[in-house]
């Protein structure tokens, strides 16, 4: 006659008439499935650029020139497209208030906006924010932002702003994000480097683990590795997924993973520093808030030395 808790025993682990096993076979086919997302080829038209500064004539058409460097890749795209883009510079004499610049965006209808941090603000010398009016011109209007450090600011990176050959796409959640990536590959100068970067929150990971290990039947040890690499595996079929496209396309654009867990704020300084990033694209709405959503608005705050385009 079989002992009680043999076939338990048996199967290897079953808990409450449920295979611990096949639950995990289970969850292992859920993560191959989802790791099989597709990227489309769509880079965005350029049409029309807006120069904002709040700087007067002379000082707007420094500032033009200054960025001209970050908009080789878009501009390239643009006029292999047959399209010559439409370029108007707004000088701090334009307006004064955030709604009438506001105004100003919503009626000419930018495709890309380029100015800098803390427009038309005195605190610009401060590490604490970006400003009224580029957080009104983020989240309150659907053009992609590209601002610049401060043309005070002295602590700018020896690479910026010479070019864009060095670019990193920024996002928590890589799968999906096609925008994100088209954008990125845009503005990257040909012959550059995209990378590819997804940071999986490792609070969030050790919460799991922690769950896990207070529960017998399964192995933590086993768990750990398992759900480590299913979750950085997801992301990294993605980048290679984007650049098997990207590569038939823009055969010299070279598009790298960096997939890693860490601390999202400290592990992109780390990640910026290292690779010499010229420019950080990375997405700024959030459908269910008002304010930038998740980490983007104290990693567009605190990382302030290179350029940042928001979407």
């Amino acid at each position: 006659m079989e002992q009680p808790g043999a076939a338990e025993h048996s199967l290897g682990a079953v808990y409450h008439g449920v295979d611990i096993m096949s639950t995990l076979d289970h969850f292992e086919s859920a993560f191959r499935s989802a790791s099989k997302d597709s990227f489309t080829w769509a880079p965005p038209l350029i049409r029309k650029i807006l120069v904002v500064t709040d700087l007067d004539a002379p000082g707007s058409a420094e500032f033009e020139a200054q960025i001209e460097p970050l908009l080789t890749g878009v501009l390239a795209h643009t006029v292999a497209a047959g399209v010559s883009p439409e370029r108007r510079v707004v000088n701090g004499s334009d307006y004064t208030r955030v709604d009438e610049l506001h105004q100003l965006v919503q009626d000419w209808g930018p495709d890309l906006l380029c100015t800098y941090r803390n427009l038309h603000s005195s605190a610009w010398s401060f590490k604490f924010s970006l400003g009224e009016f580029i957080d009104v011109l983020t989240q309150a209007t659907s053009v992609p932002v590209l601002i610049t450090p401060h043309p005070q600011q002295a602590q700018t990176a020896a690479h910026a702003l010479r070019n864009t050959d060095v670019v990193m796409a920024m996002t928590d959640h890589l799968t999906g994000s096609e925008r994100l990536v088209n954008f990125a590959a845009a503005v990257t100068q040909p012959e550059g480097k995209l990378w590819l970067s997804h940071v999986e929150p490792e609070i969030a990971y050790e919460r799991i683990l922690d769950a896990i290990a207070k529960i017998p039947q399964i192995n933590t040890d086993t768990a750990r590795n398992l759900i480590r690499d299913k979750l950085l595996q997801q992301p990294t079929d993605y980048v290679e997924a984007c650049r098997q496209v990207i590569a038939e396309h823009r055969p010299a654009l070279e598009v790298k993973p960096l997939v890693v867990m860490g601390h999202h704020l400290e592990t992109y300084r780390q990640l910026i520093r290292d690779h010499e990033v010229d420019l950080l694209v990375m997405n700024t709405k959030d459908e269910d808030q008002l304010a930038m959503h998740g980490m983007a608005y104290p990693i567009a705050v605190e990382i302030r030395e290179i350029p940042l385009l928001l979407l």
